[in-house]
């Protein structure tokens, strides 16, 4: 039962690296409609509501399992500070990433968005959290392929890469700050306000440098659908009911697959084929980015989930 319940806890983060891997896809085609801000503000909103039905249903099963007892105050102030919080961050990184991918391709904007898989651990390390040495090594590789994808041979990298690496630092924080806030609140809740406040911010850059026009929106109808209720609805429930069954870290390895699946996704279904510099650097940051999570595994868990 276990073995099985393992390998239903795998399948299904498998599929949410799937989907947030090819939403890069869906990113890069809406924006040849509307600008990066108008995506990023109506994506959010999309999907916070997507997670409305899935935050109902937990209510309707918890009012049953607790015979009707509210959430108290204290559980309300940590889910607003959570989602205020969450929600700014995720608003700064998605924003940064959304327009790094408007000049860039795809998969090289998968790659570079996961150097978050390696800042994670970095930070750790500058709060006192002891590292094993293998991560040097990691980050040595992650720093070659970074050099591959990015860096030209005059050493100047151009303005899309360093928003996509900007946007990692920024990923690296909301996944602290989650990482802070959901263990004291509902993930599900904490995820759809977290969207409705980054939407919510995302409207300022939007009316500030953007035109948006309802015509626009509605010709990125199917992109908008699929990064706001795939991507943000969809995934974020795979993503949880995959991590009670799924052990952390193997977790962290099968989500950071969203990286290799943007770049098939941009091979694919836009036709984006990677340069063999590139190829080579993607080849570099994914085997730095599994490394990375493995070298933070105990030897004793290792070995047993290896069996």
């Amino acid at each position: 039962m276990k073995n099985r319940d393992n390998a239903r806890g795998s399948l299904l983060l498998l599929l949410a690296s799937f989907i947030w891997g090819t939403a890069f896809v869906a990113q890069s085609v809406g924006m040849e409609h509307v600008g990066p801000f108008t995506f990023m503000a109506v994506r959010s909103f999309i999907g916070s509501l997507s997670l409305l039905p899935v935050i109902l249903l937990q209510s309707r099963r918890r009012r049953a399992k607790d015979e009707g007892r509210p959430m108290s105050a204290e559980q309300k102030r940590s889910l607003l500070r959570g989602g205020l919080v969450c929600g700014l961050v995720l608003a700064v990184a998605a924003n940064l990433q959304q327009a790094g991918l408007k000049y860039t391709s795809v998969g090289k904007a998968g790659f570079l968005t996961a150097l978050y898989i390696l800042l994670v651990p970095l930070a750790g390390m500058l709060a006192g959290k002891r590292q094993r040495p293998a991560l040097w090594l990691a980050i040595g590789l992650a720093a070659a392929g970074l050099y591959l994808l990015s860096i030209k041979g005059d050493f100047s990298i151009n303005g899309a890469d360093l928003l996509l690496i900007l946007s990692a630092f920024v990923f690296t924080a909301h996944i602290l700050a989650v990482d802070h806030y959901s263990p004291r609140v509902s993930g599900v809740a904490l995820s759809c306000l977290q969207f409705l406040v980054a939407g919510t911010l995302s409207l300022i850059p939007m009316f500030l440098f953007e035109q948006p026009s309802l015509p626009a929106i509605s010709q990125a109808w199917l992109p908008l659908l699929y990064a706001g209720v795939l991507s943000s609805g969809v995934a974020y429930t795979l993503q949880i009911v995959g991590q009670r069954l799924t052990a952390p870290t193997v977790a962290s390895l099968l989500m950071s697959m969203e990286s290799v699946f943007a770049l098939l996704g941009g091979m694919v279904i836009l036709g984006e084929m990677p340069t063999v510099r590139e190829a080579l650097g993607s080849a570099l940051m994914f085997a730095a980015i599994i490394l990375a999570q493995v070298v933070q595994l105990p030897p004793k868990e290792k070995i047993r989930e290896a069996v």
